[in-house]
């Protein structure tokens, strides 16, 4: 018999890679967090839904919609809706990002848009889609590809852009994407009516650093990048007037020097104080003082498995998708800003993210 849920339990997708894009996942899956114990189980009500290559979700702001990358060469992203019993059902069928291998994705505020970062390959460059949302949230058409240009010091890895994160600033007045393989943040203004991009600015970021993720600290007067390449964490000052960045701090992301380690999620907290980041390599979450516009190591805790990749805040704990054990880990955030596992991770096979709902 299926243990009762929690009345205070949190809703949770997961997506992971499925065999058709690499891995053993099923796509979207469901699952409850306790937040008293920290304990993950699966909604047994609620049958995977096999969605490929389900590498980011995101929800739309005001209907029970989630959308989905579906991470390939001819990158798609898919809609699916939530029934009132949690069932799982696709929106419409995938559509075309008009670019490769789509990584992230982000709903405006607004909820008319949905805005996609392509990663792009070896021939395609970096890119953000755009995709007009209908009324019930299904997706309609392309209305813009914004390419991006430019390349870096890391061999194989920044011979071309590559498009890793989109995301719209607390103001709801610029679009920002990072590109891995530039070094940089694009800022575009997004046309209210037409769904178009225009560029207004390009931060550079430290050389070699492959700026991977984003994460605002509130009031978005500061923000924080993992540097996937260069395995360090940026603190920058935003100026929401002109979309751009200045960095003022950076950080190892690890203590572990005997190892390679790329950061991958990160998350600031609301308070403003701390922020974590996943270290693939090290296989820890790392934690960090907010002082000012200076960054102060914490600590790092185990991340549950192996390849720590996404990392979502709710309900008192970080959820992290280790990617290659197939674990999804509940780490219970004290108040220091330090973490620890009050549970057994969960198996969920190739999972790359969560999603609380």
């Amino acid at each position: 018999m299926p243990t009762p849920a929690s009345p205070d339990a949190v809703h949770v997708l997961t997506g992971s890679y499925t065999p058709d894009s690499g891995g053993d996942g099923s796509g979207l899956a469901a699952l409850r967090l306790d937040p008293a114990t920290g304990h993950l189980a699966y909604e047994s009500q609620v049958p995977p839904l096999p969605v490929s290559g389900a590498s980011f979700l995101a929800a739309h702001p005001s209907l029970d919609v989630v959308y989905s990358t579906n991470e390939g060469e001819a990158g798609t992203v898919s809609a699916v809706t939530r029934r009132g019993d949690g069932v799982l059902a696709p929106l419409g069928d995938p559509v075309s990002t008009g670019g490769a291998n789509p990584c992230h994705l982000a709903v405006h505020p607004g909820g008319d848009w949905l805005l996609t970062a392509n990663y792009g390959s070896d021939t395609a460059p970096g890119s953000v889609s755009v995709h007009r949302l209908g009324p019930d949230g299904r997706l309609l058409e392309l209305t813009d590809v914004a390419v991006h240009e430019g390349s870096g010091p890391v061999a194989g890895r920044q011979e071309g852009s590559h498009a890793h994160q989109v995301l719209v600033d607390p103001a709801g007045r610029s679009v920002l994407a990072t590109d891995l393989g530039a070094d940089a943040v694009f800022t575009y203004r997004l046309g209210p009516r037409a769904g178009t991009l225009e560029r207004t600015a390009v931060s550079p970021l430290r050389a070699g650093s492959g700026p991977r993720h984003l994460a605002f600290a509130p009031g978005g007067e500061l923000v924080f990048s993992a540097d996937e390449l260069s395995s360090t964490l940026t603190c920058h000052r935003y100026d929401a007037g002109t979309g751009t960045l200045t960095a003022t701090a950076t950080v190892p992301a690890t203590a572990a020097r005997d190892l390679v380690n790329q950061p991958g999620g990160i998350v600031a907290s609301p308070c403003g104080r701390f922020v974590w980041v996943t270290n693939r390599g090290a296989d820890t979450v790392a934690a960090f003082r907010v002082t000012g516009t200076t960054l102060e190591p914490i600590g790092e805790t185990p991340s549950g498995g192996t390849w720590p990749r996404g990392l979502t805040l709710t309900a008192g704990h970080l959820l992290v998708a280790n990617q290659h054990s197939g674990t999804l880990a509940a780490l219970r955030v004290l108040d220091s800003g330090a973490l620890e596992q009050p549970a057994p991770a969960a198996s969920v096979p190739s999972v790359v993210c969560a999603l609380a709902l």
